[in-house]
């Protein structure tokens, strides 16, 4: 699906240009606390997709209305292979209709994992704008940011082991905050502060909610008056030392075992998630996960 983002009216983002050779893209759901549908992981594809294709952006920033970043992905959805339907995958592990773990599997395979790491290799510079809570799946949107400028209220968790699921299916933890941190994080689905997680390297920058969007914008200008070309190629070293170190296999390992709590969740409650992890007041509401509101 080719756009013009200049005319284009998005229906769960926007898209602004803040300063020569930068682009936001802003989460636009703040009703649902940024809830992730399938129509704004691919609409978010198709902006990051036309900013890449624009010779003139050097930086995308990434940002969302309202009082939280992201509550992660939207379990309220009915039906994930309707709501794919209009859209075009970016993989080719399976069609949207296929069944059992197949079809699950080729789902995450492509929305989930398959876009986020196809927005960390974008050989642009990212930079995720954070204030609030970042659940889970709104992890998956902010560690594929080659740098992080949360405000001081910000906070991260991965709520995934509550649901009886094996992690968030971009599985960065260790690289964010180390393997100790990690473990912690996933064992207990407690929030990380803005302040500890610039203190274990995961956030670059922790201003106050007032002069977020302000210091993010001026961050990205400085980085603006650097070639492109240069800034393709250190992106592209940085990430290549990462993977020196295990990410990749260690990222297709963790999505297996992700899949294996579904599929053992499906096979003891019928549901690719454990309910017990879901407040009574949001079971029922989703066809998909018998629960409403809260990320995976």
């Amino acid at each position: 699906m080719t756009i013009d983002p200049h005319t284009r009216v998005f229906e769960t983002i926007l898209v602004e240009n803040p300063h020569p050779g930068v682009t936001r893209i802003v989460l636009n759901r703040p009703e649902s606390r940024n809830a992730q549908n399938a129509a704004m992981l691919y609409e978010l594809n198709d902006a990051f997709n036309a900013a890449a294709r624009d010779d003139a952006v050097k930086v995308i920033i990434l940002a969302a209305r309202g009082p939280h970043f992201s509550s992660g992905h939207d379990l309220a959805v009915e039906d994930f292979v309707a709501d794919m339907a209009p859209w075009d995958p970016v993989g080719t592990w399976c069609g949207f209709n296929c069944k059992g773990a197949e079809g699950r599997m080729g789902i995450e395979k492509e929305m989930f994992l398959g876009l986020s790491e196809r927005w960390r290799n974008i050989p642009k510079v990212t930079i995720a704008q954070v204030q609030g809570k970042a659940v889970s799946g709104g992890l998956m949107l902010i560690w594929p940011c080659d740098l992080i400028v949360a405000s001081e209220d910000a906070q991260f968790a991965d709520s995934t082991a509550s649901l009886g699921v094996a992690g968030a299916e971009f599985f960065n933890h260790p690289w964010e905050v180390g393997v100790r941190k990690a473990k912690e994080m996933l064992f207990t689905g407690d929030f990380l502060s803005a302040q500890d997680a610039h203190r274990l390297g995961m956030v670059n920058h922790v201003v106050s909610k007032d002069t977020l969007e302000a210091f993010t914008l001026d961050l990205a200008a400085r980085i603006t008056t650097k070639p492109s070309f240069v800034l393709k190629l250190m992106k592209e070293a940085v990430n290549a030392a990462q993977d020196a170190q295990g990410r990749v296999n260690a990222m297709s390992t963790s999505f297996a075992l992700h899949q294996l709590s579904h599929s053992h969740n499906e096979q003891l409650f019928g549901i690719p998630i454990d309910p017990s992890g879901i407040p009574d007041k949001l079971k029922g509401k989703s066809k998909w996960s018998k629960s409403s509101g809260e990320s995976e």
